[in-house]
């Protein structure tokens, strides 16, 4: 087992890293900015270091800096997290020439899964079922309107390295191609230093169902349920919850068995996502991998009883699968995480500041994952997630009516908050039915 790891995050899961690698009696190292000096992850870590100032590019998305505080403290691993440097090949290959530990998937898995396109062959390969659209890269927007046309309107444009929404574009009609095609070739280029893009059919009202997985350096995989991740924003998600109200007993079997070919084929290790859509009749189409823990994982965490964060540790220091988790692994109940962010509830405008009041709730079946604290600041240069609330029951009733009362017992003074927005959901008649695609916010009009 590892004696030191550095953690290249900040926020929640900074925190939550340290948490898992206290269980496992491992020291750890924190990296910070200027703009985090104060941050709570800062101060429980073991040793702590400052990589930079405020903005992101000059500290935790600054490899150099990131090696050389590893280098500095003589850790034997570094974590990624979930966002930053988590899927970014190069930092991985880095970190394993300099004889430093990754904790995630190998570089040339984290590349492979993380150009779309390709990704889509190997599952296409494996037998996971993909939504119709183009065999590979578009030349340019005549060949768009070409497989357009083949799977008929609407479709949706993709970035080839995309991610967080950018660089994609719904297209309903012959004369939007080449505009959309432009734009989002644009938008991709920016982001993503790539403007490659490759083409889907669009589903109208879909769902949006995610996979757990776990990986070892044996060869074995697991995967661990599912999510449903429905309830977003400009494809940024705000409730998440598993098990999925959609999903059989029967599909959810079907899909583990051919996930576990798939990853395996492509020698996955690690904790990661497989994302997939779900159209109103109940079929599956794979979307894209996260080569990462994803920011939803206490939710498969409440119904395990696993935690995926010492179990990425574990299985990073060559732990074989079945030493890291229990097989066969029973779910239990049902969970739901809000993303309480930073922003107005009506606006989603942005809304930093220092914090006046804080206090979390609590009771039975309640989970706060935060780095927030009264006094402290949500500064303006990073996500604006503020904490994260999960509820667990033994059933989706008593998930939403636990999650409900917490959001009550939630205070958050001296800056705007997502809550109101979640107790509004969460009292909606659609979503108590489980009713819910990726379009519910944008017909959701809640009774003031």
């Amino acid at each position: 087992m590892f004696q030191k790891i550095l953690i290249a995050n900040r926020g929640e899961i900074a925190l939550r890293i340290i948490c898992a690698a206290k269980d496992l009696g491992i020291r750890t190292v924190a990296v910070y900015s200027e703009a985090d000096r104060h941050s709570l992850h800062v101060r429980f870590a073991d040793e702590a270091i400052c990589i930079g100032p405020a903005k992101s590019a000059l500290s935790y998305l600054n490899i150099p800096s990131v090696i050389s505080a590893a280098e500095l403290t003589n850790v034997n691993a570094i974590h990624p997290g979930y966002g930053f440097l988590s899927e970014n090949a190069d930092f991985a290959e880095v970190c394993e020439t300099s004889g430093i530990r990754f904790i995630g998937p190998r570089p040339d898995v984290i590349r492979a899964m993380g150009m779309k396109q390709r990704a889509r062959e190997i599952m296409k390969q494996a037998g996971v079922p993909v939504q119709p659209g183009s065999d590979g890269v578009l030349k340019d927007a005549d060949e768009a309107a070409e497989v357009a046309a083949r799977v008929g309107y609407p479709v949706i444009l993709k970035a080839v390295a995309g991610g967080g929404g950018r660089g994609m574009r719904i297209v309903r009609q012959p004369s939007e191609v080449l505009s959309q095609f432009q734009q989002a070739q644009q938008e991709a280029a920016a982001a993503f230093s790539c403007p490659d893009m490759y083409l889907e059919k669009y589903v109208e009202r879909s769902r949006h169902i995610e996979f757990q997985v776990l990986g070892d350096n044996h060869g074995e995989v697991e995967v661990l349920g599912e999510r449903e991740c429905s309830i977003q924003r400009r494809h940024q998600k705000l409730i998440e919850e598993a098990p999925s109200p959609a999903m059989t007993p029967e599909l959810r079997r079907r899909m583990c068995d051919s996930l576990r070919v798939a990853m395996r084929a492509v020698g996955y290790t690690s904790a990661g996502t497989v994302e997939f859509l779900m159209d109103e009749k109940g079929d599956l189409y794979f979307i894209e991998v996260n080569a990462r823990i994803q920011v939803e994982h206490p939710v498969t965490e409440c119904i395990t009883g696993l935690d995926l964060v010492k179990a990425q540790i574990q299985l990073a220091a060559g732990a074989p699968l079945s030493e890291a988790i229990p097989s066969p692994v029973a779910i239990r109940g049902h969970a739901i995480e809000c993303r309480i962010n930073a922003e107005n509830p009506d606006t989603f405008a942005p809304s930093a500041g220092r914090l006046t009041g804080f206090n979390v709730p609590g009771g039975i079946g309640i989970r706060v994952d935060t780095a927030a604290y009264t006094d402290g600041s949500i500064p303006p240069y990073y996500d604006s997630l503020v904490a994260k609330l999960i509820a667990h029951g033994r059933d989706r009733n008593e998930a939403i009516a636990r999650m409900s009362r917490a959001l009550e017992m939630f205070v958050v003074e001296g800056i705007h908050t997502s809550i109101p927005l979640h107790q509004r959901i969460l009292a909606d008649p659609d979503f108590r039915a489980g009713d819910l695609d990726t379009r519910f916010l944008e017909r959701f009009r809640p009774v003031r």
